[in-house]
């Protein structure tokens, strides 16, 4: 039969807080909106006054007469799902302080990032479907909220290795490096973790503050120099530096719990946390728009490198966006990428768009002359 009321909505049109709900109810109307998991509770005579055909309820809490009537105007309900960890219709990108509730008095273990990497392991292990669709609708959900995020912004990627630990000069010149690159007006991002991803953040945290801030944050955060053997004292050492130096600047984090073992760290104020480590690692590359740039790393950078290195190859994002690599000797020698990726980009339009470099103060330069 066909939809009659197809012109009667503006489908898509999303909320994610109540304050956007009661704005939608003012304005008369929330035929084709789409709610995501805002709690409803107290809102049961806006829902049952206000027109609600053709709106979807994601994983939003309303009382039965409530859900009763927007069932009856042609609305879909998808309920809360009771017993999980993660909201699975999150609208939002999670915080520091969401991922690590509960840390100051439970430690790591009681923290909702460490139960929903527990749910993870037992749920990905018994094949069970109604488990992977719920990671799935998480995932979609992130994406979205990620999107939504970044609208506009232009987004640098830094990525390198886990174990660069806290204290060392490699650690503090990352550090300086995502400084320097949230300074220039550029939005970092990383894959979330700590090591190389941890300072590129800390470094983008600290940009609005003095210089001497952050090498008193360094110094400080070498009293946990490492996530092992305990998670709860690394994370305590990072929300004890974000509690001395609020109002911190923004960045990204783009972590997953497919790598439980790396705890997400806590400079990134918006963290988009996937089960999938494949969808986490197209998207964060995807969404560095303003290119990437890869510290020493071991094979997780290694695979991070060539999975910007193909579409910047094919071309199949457009114009290729620019890749510097930093430290010759890793690069060349120790894990030889370096020689292999300009193989690849010989007599192509990447070729211009890729750099090789021996320090990490020279990266910013390198980047801005091949954006150019």
């Amino acid at each position: 039969m066909e939809n009659t009321d197809e012109n009667t909505y503006a489908p898509g049109v999303e909320i994610e807080t109540l304050a956007a709900f009661d704005l939608a109810v003012a304005a008369g109307t929330l035929a084709g909106h789409r709610i995501q998991s805002v709690d409803l509770t107290d809102r049961g005579p806006s829902l049952l006054a206000t027109d609600t055909r053709g709106a979807v309820f994601l994983g939003c809490r309303m009382d039965a007469g409530a859900e009763t009537k927007a069932r009856a105007d042609g609305a879909f309900v998808f309920p809360p799902v009771p017993g999980l960890p993660f909201d699975p219709y999150r609208g939002l990108l999670y915080t520091p302080q969401a991922l690590y509730e509960g840390l100051a008095e439970g430690g790591y273990e009681a923290t909702p990032d460490a139960l929903a990497y527990r749910w993870f392991r037992r749920t990905g292990a018994d094949g069970d479907v109604f488990a992977s669709m719920l990671r799935a609708l998480h995932d979609d959900a992130v994406s979205d909220a990620l999107d939504e995020h970044l609208g506009g912004a232009r987004v640098v990627g830094v990525m390198g290795g886990h174990a660069m630990a806290r204290g060392s000069a490699a650690y503090q010149g990352a550090a300086v490096l995502g400084r320097t690159l949230a300074r220039s007006g550029l939005t970092v991002a990383t894959g979330g973790g700590p090591g190389a991803m941890e300072a590129a953040n800390l470094g983008a945290y600290a940009a609005p503050h003095s210089d001497a801030m952050l090498l008193k944050a360094c110094e400080l955060l070498a009293s946990a120099p490492s996530f092992d053997p305990s998670v709860t004292d690394w994370a305590r050492a990072a929300f004890a530096v974000r509690e001395r130096w609020p109002d911190g600047g923004s960045s990204v984090a783009i972590p997953t719990w497919f790598y439980g073992h790396e705890p997400p760290n806590a400079f990134a104020d918006h963290i988009a946390k996937y089960f999938a480590n494949a969808v986490r690692e197209d998207g964060l590359l995807a969404r560095s728009t303003a290119g990437v740039i890869f510290l020493p790393g071991a094979a997780g950078t290694v695979q991070e490198i060539f999975d910007n290195a193909t579409p910047n190859y094919y071309e199949s994002r457009s114009a290729p966006t620019p890749m510097v690599l930093v430290n010759r000797a890793h690069w060349t020698e120790k894990l030889p990428a370096w020689p292999l990726l300009s193989a690849l980009a010989a007599g192509r339009a990447m070729e211009s768009r890729i750099a090789l470099v021996d320090t990490v103060e020279e990266a910013p330069a390198a980047l801005a002359r091949l954006t150019g």
